[in-house]
């Protein structure tokens, strides 16, 4: 990123800034607040009431009673509670358990765990919008089925699934019920009764709230096991001493959230639309994955066929941009996004999908401005790859940017370059992810351009090709080798 360059925060689906309402009761339990909520005197009963009080708060958002609510650490402890808990829970009717392949990795990870501990679990698939279908879940039902697990809305693509069918479902068939309400609690209306869930997930730092705190709704006779012993706190089901000030952030970040929500709805949806729209106007190969309509009004996925997404976010961020390749979770991995390949996103859009997600904070400015710095980025991926030869060099610099003020003294000099991902396998400590990638027939003229302005790199790479896809949608056998070979798939 170039300095005093403007920060432009558009991977809220990732994790939000702290809401100055959050922060400001935040602050007291660092000072004044500090004592145990399980101790019998009034420091530690100060303590206690503003647990009660953020537990009424919480569950206000979701329409829950407070007693409720079990605080977590975070919303994978709170979807490991659920699965885990319902499975110890009721292993003795049965270990029958139904997800879906495009749950967060909370879940199946969750559920591929009980696999080795002798249950046995349905992943059902979804349409090409990411849509599970309920009678698939009908259809799977057995009679040892104890748990469906089925999340409200995809993090990914933002598709909101069926819930409200699926519950009715499982309270038909005595099915205990769980939903990963993560991403849509706090950005679209969330109401217990009506989703007709026993069990349901929520996060604080999706939702303007600190990180380290979620919770489980668990409703009032859904009998689930703890997952580890200690003090009892909780009601038995998560020990171990409060976090007293992040579970007061977390409470105050939902009162902010039910109070503004339809306002933000509204906000951030029209900024997100406005960004959809200007890239197909500008990009009108691209793209969209979700459904058209149920979806989340704060995400936007997004694919560029025969471009790497991650040097996409490489451009975005070197203009101060944030924003992700796919999901922020599993970014930093060459696989492929397990939630575009069960909606069958084809095989050249898959490593080019681009998270964006704004929030109320942004502005109409701020989505213009990316808008141009994609539409710039992905032109000259594809103008690169048009004209350079197979054989690619990799300019690796200390930090971005460097690279970026490189990639500017190449471009000058009339060599063919593009501001690139380092490929995983040229990779170190010292120098940053980010390089200049240009024709190998150029780096002579690129090195003595830069040895002039004192921006040697730090190391030089030469590869085939610069890209797991081509531009004309297959792969070729070399490009399929080569990538073969680093991502062991």
């Amino acid at each position: 990123m170039k300095m005093g360059t403007e920060i432009i925060y558009l991977d809220h689906a990732a994790t939000t800034p702290v809401h100055p309402d959050a922060l400001a009761a935040m602050l007291p339990c660092f000072g004044y607040h500090y004592g145990n909520p399980s101790s019998l005197y009034t420091l530690g009963k100060k303590a206690g009431s503003l647990i009660d009080e953020a537990r009424a708060q919480t569950a206000a958002l979701i329409g829950a009673e407070p007693e409720e609510i079990i605080f977590t650490s975070g919303g994978t402890e709170a979807d490991n509670l659920a699965i885990r808990g319902t499975a110890f829970a009721h292993g003795e009717k049965g270990k029958h358990i139904i997800t879906c392949a495009s749950e967060h990795h909370a879940v199946l990870n969750a559920c591929e765990w009980l696999e080795g501990r002798g249950y046995t679990v349905t992943y059902l698939p979804v349409d090409s919008y990411g849509v599970i279908n309920p009678d698939d879940i009908r259809r799977a039902i057995k009679k040892d089925t104890i748990l469906i697990s089925v999340m409200h809305a995809n993090n990914e693509t933002g598709t909101v699934q069926p819930i409200e069918e699926i519950g009715k479902i499982a309270r038909q068939k005595g099915v205990v019920f769980h939903t990963d309400a993560v991403q849509s609690t706090g950005k679209i209306p969330v109401d217990v009764t009506g989703l007709n869930v026993d069990l349901l997930s929520l996060s604080s730092h999706k939702i303007y709230g600190p990180k380290g705190v979620g919770a489980l709704y668990v409703r009032k006779r859904t009998v689930i096991s703890p997952l580890f012993s200690g003090g009892g706190q909780e009601k038995g089901l998560r020990s171990g001493t409060e976090n007293v000030t992040g579970i007061v952030g977390f409470g105050r970040a939902c009162k902010a959230a039910l109070n503004d929500l339809h306002r933000n709805i509204s906000q951030v949806k029209a900024l997100k639309d406005g960004l959809e729209q200007m890239l197909l106007d500008k990009l009108p190969d691209a793209r969209i994955n979700g459904h058209p309509t149920e979806r989340l009004p704060h995400i936007l996925s997004i694919s560029f066929d025969g471009i790497e997404a991650e040097s996409i976010v490489a451009a975005l961020d070197a203009h101060g941009i944030c924003a992700s390749a796919g999901a922020a979770c599993t970014s930093k991995s060459v696989e492929p996004s397990h939630v575009l390949t069960a909606m069958r996103v084809p095989p050249q859009m898959l490593y080019g999908t681009v998270r964006l997600s704004p929030g109320w904070e942004n502005t109409e400015e701020q989505i213009l401005k990316t808008v141009n710095v994609i539409d710039t980025a992905v032109n000259e991926f594809r103008v690169f790859s048009d004209k350079a030869s197979a054989d690619t060099s990799y300019l690796l610099f200390p930090d971005t940017v460097t690279a970026y003020q490189a990639k500017l003294a190449v471009s000058k000099a009339g060599i063919d370059c593009v501001f690139a991902v380092v490929p995983p396998q040229f990779r170190y400590p010292s120098a940053s992810n980010t390089a200049v990638a240009i024709p190998r027939s150029g780096k002579a003229i690129s090195l003595k351009t830069l040895s002039g302005i004192s921006h040697e790199p730090v190391a030089v790479h030469d590869i085939q090709g610069i890209g797991r896809y081509s531009r004309n949608s297959h792969l070729s056998k070399k490009e399929h080798s080569f990538w073969e070979n680093i991502t062991g798939s």
